[in-house]
């Protein structure tokens, strides 16, 4: 079994915490008026370590195991183990990594900023208004620099 400082470190190394925005696919769509948000938390590895990210996805408990083909010269494929479901982010990664903080400055800064956009999700009553996915878009530009 893995402990909860390895999932840590390897998040620091390895992982990443991600938020897209979509925005409606047409002014006059009948079907998408409304913002659409992606929540992935994922660690990606080389091919030769599919029984590590295994152990993360028993872990956790959640989340799947990806193939990711590589075709960039000099890398070799991959597999990514990755959440994104809105539940499982707020139920078992958040809550998780707030009892066990990433100790990476970007990690830390990347999870604080994951944090604050699920807590104007989870306030939301309905859809997102203009003022809160305007937020979500500004905390959005500070992850990943």
């Amino acid at each position: 079994m893995l402990s909860k400082d390895y999932i840590v470190g390897l998040t620091d190394g390895e992982g990443s915490f991600s938020v897209y925005l979509h925005p409606p696919k047409g002014k006059r769509s009948k079907y998408t008026k409304h913002y659409r948000i992606e929540w992935h938390y994922y660690i990606k590895l080389r091919e030769d370590e599919l029984p590590l990210l295994k152990k993360v996805k028993k872990f956790f408990g959640c989340g799947n195991v990806y193939f990711q083909n590589e075709n960039r010269i000099n890398h070799s494929h991959c597999y990514r183990f990755e959440v994104s479901s809105y539940r499982n982010i707020s139920q078992v990664i958040i809550p998780f990594f707030r009892k066990n903080r990433p100790q990476g400055i970007s990690r830390k800064r990347d999870f604080e900023l994951f944090c604050r956009i699920e807590e104007i999700v989870s306030r939301k009553r309905g859809h997102l208004s203009e003022k809160q996915v305007a937020r979500i878009k500004k905390l959005k530009s500070q992850m990943h620099i």
